[in-house]
């Protein structure tokens, strides 16, 4: 149906481009046309004319440059997602995009199967972000008095997801994430982690249990998943009771799974979880944005070391243009070492966003905990690092509790 369909804008300057993407889409039977601009003023006049799910921007324009009609169109209508097409295929311009709010970048001229692939991940991406708009919309409309059907207002209880993320490789996520996965599992609180780093995740090698189930069992059945299915795909840590839904056994294997496929993953285990546990990859994947977008926290890792504060620095500038709200951010310094001047305070103070908990540097427990296989939560949580852990635990039940008390009086209202 054409209603089902992906809606494109295409903004190029060049004629010849933009008649040689539209012949290239018009035999996607998903995909509809809906309009074409010669310059970015034009391209943001007629995104919020037309509404388009997705529109193809080109970076190099003579009255607005792409990224500056990205911003505001992402600004005014932050449901439409926006795909960067530049000749330049330099980081530097990247980064931009991505703060100017783009969901993808890429190289002139793209490859056919590469740029339809982006249409349909920013398709599916608007779709959902239209989904939550209208469902905020209905939500005001009740609490402004109107009538609404009580089947939609039905309290479902859910779990949290919880994702570690850092901007710098080597920060130690999956230390943490392992380690506040068993510090927040208990039988009132069941709690899984998964593994969203899919071409190298470590997960299963951090609690000794590799050669099991991976996600690649349940990504084809997202659809049709049903809970003693996904307990028996899972890995039971006997140790600590904490399930684990592990990463692919091969890198070539991470492209099976895609950012739609473990988005439905993690929803359906917030269904079967008090708390679902994220690791991710340093890099920017469909998945691993996906997954920062629908988290109800994101704890975001640094060290001392200036690139990682850099870093940090970085993507909470990206997290601001990607609208996250701040209060569902937990700053972490993690391997926290006195010895330097590089203080928390500081990094607070610099980055004006505060640092909520710090974790000791302490490599010799770490460390032999990584090679035995077993975290240190099991065997050494009294030590000062398994504190900080307890510590980053309790900080985040406090968030999430202060969150979702803004939530029901938000509704209330």
């Amino acid at each position: 149906m054409a209603t089902d369909k992906i809606r494109v804008l295409i903004v190029d300057d060049i004629a010849e481009t933009r008649e040689n993407i539209r012949k290239l889409l018009q035999f996607e039977s998903d995909v509809d046309v809906t309009g074409t601009a010669r310059s970015g003023k034009e391209g943001i006049q007629l995104a919020l004319e037309l509404d388009p799910d997705v529109v193809l921007m080109d970076i190099n324009m003579p009255d607005i440059d792409g990224i500056s009609a990205t911003e505001q169109i992402r600004q005014k209508a932050p449901h439409i997602q926006v795909v960067i097409l530049s000749v330049q295929g330099d980081p530097r311009y990247m980064r931009r995009a991505m703060l100017a709010g783009a969901r993808d970048f890429l190289e002139k001229p793209p490859m056919g199967d590469e740029l339809i692939s982006a249409i349909r991940r920013a398709g599916e991406v608007a779709r959902i972000e239209r989904a939550k708009g209208t469902q905020q919309r209905n939500s005001a409309t009740t609490a402004s008095g109107n009538p609404a059907s009580m089947s939609g207002f039905a309290p479902i209880s859910k779990g949290k997801i919880i994702t570690i993320y850092s901007p710098k490789g080597g920060t130690g996520c999956t230390t943490i994430a392992v380690n506040l996965a068993i510090a927040l599992n208990n039988e009132d609180t069941r709690t899984v982690i998964v593994d969203a780093n899919l071409q190298y995740g470590d997960v299963a090698v951090f609690v000794n249990e590799q050669g099991k189930n991976t996600i690649l069992e349940l990504a084809p059945r997202v659809d049709d998943l049903e809970p003693d299915v996904v307990e028996e795909i899972l890995i039971k840590h006997e140790a600590s009771g904490v399930r684990i839904l592990a990463a692919p056994q091969r890198p070539e294997l991470a492209e099976k799974v895609s950012a739609d496929q473990f988005s439905k993953v993690l929803e359906f285990l917030q269904r079967m979880f008090s708390y679902v546990v994220v690791d991710t990859s340093s890099i920017l994947t469909d998945v691993v944005l996906s997954t920062i977008d629908i988290s109800d926290v994101v704890i975001v890792l640094t060290t001392q070391e200036i690139p990682a504060i850099k870093n940090a620095r970085l993507f909470l500038d990206l997290l601001k243009t990607m609208a996250i709200n701040k209060e569902r951010i937990i700053f972490v310094m993690n391997r926290y070492d006195k010895r330097f001047s590089i203080t928390p305070e500081r990094v607070s103070e610099n980055l004006k966003h505060e640092i909520s908990t710090t974790i000791p540097l302490d490599e010799k427990v770490v460390i032999t905990a990584i090679n035995r296989g077993v975290p240190f939560m099991l065997d050494n949580r009294s030590q000062p690092v398994g504190k900080g852990i307890f510590s980053l635990a309790e900080t985040v039940r406090a968030r999430l509790n202060i969150l979702e008390s803004e939530n029901e009086a938000s509704v209330k209202r």
